[in-house]
């Protein structure tokens, strides 16, 4: 049962130096594309490429666009990052000029404001104390003008820095406070009406 390895690589050696018939090659290829023919391609497979990369270009410009646009809060003249008056020739700091840490909390504050002074709805029996907060957010503004042209003036510094966040701060609360009242009076009118 046994062979000696010897025997075997001799024999091997013999089946190897036999060559193989001429045109076998040709033959072998010719009956392989019968057996599996290429496929031609067709130019839809083209065609669908080229709207594959087109739509991954438009999904990608319109992403772009989307995320890059700037987003601002509604726009309302009291409530608004106050742009301080300047000639053309001057131009003043904001807390997002500092870093884009405080850009976010102003942001953030300049929002909350403009959303709680859209919901407040002006009728002629809270006019008067409206108005008396409106000039409060007036004084504001201006402190916040005047803080923006230090800032400018000196530089950046933790006190004026500071001084910018409580002034929205406070605008804030006076809007949560406004918004308080004028449910109280919204309240004890409605109770004096049913008295």
């Amino acid at each position: 049962m046994a062979k000696d390895i010897r025997a075997l690589f001799n024999d091997d050696k013999k089946a190897m130096t036999q060559q193989l018939s001429k045109g076998h090659e040709a033959k072998f290829l010719e009956k392989l594309n019968q057996e599996l023919p290429q496929k031609k391609q067709s130019r839809w497979s083209f065609l669908n490429i080229a709207a594959g990369v087109l739509l991954l270009v438009g999904l990608g410009f319109g992403s772009y666009t989307l995320f890059n646009k700037e987003v601002t809060p509604a726009e309302v003249v009291v409530a608004d990052t106050p742009e301080p008056e300047t000639s053309p020739e001057e131009k003043t700091m904001t807390l997002g000029d500092i870093s884009p840490d405080l850009k976010k909390v102003e942001d953030y504050y300049v929002a909350n404001i403009n959303l709680e002074l859209s919901k407040l709805k002006l009728t002629p029996d809270n006019k008067e104390l409206f108005d008396g907060y409106v000039l409060k957010l007036e004084e504001l503004n201006v402190e916040y003008k005047s803080l923006s042209k230090e800032l400018t003036d000196n530089g950046p510094d933790e006190h004026t820095v500071n001084a910018l966040i409580q002034n929205l701060k406070f605008r804030l609360n006076l809007m949560h406070r406004l918004k308080e009242q004028l449910k109280q009076l919204s309240t004890l009118r409605a109770s004096q009406g049913e008295a």
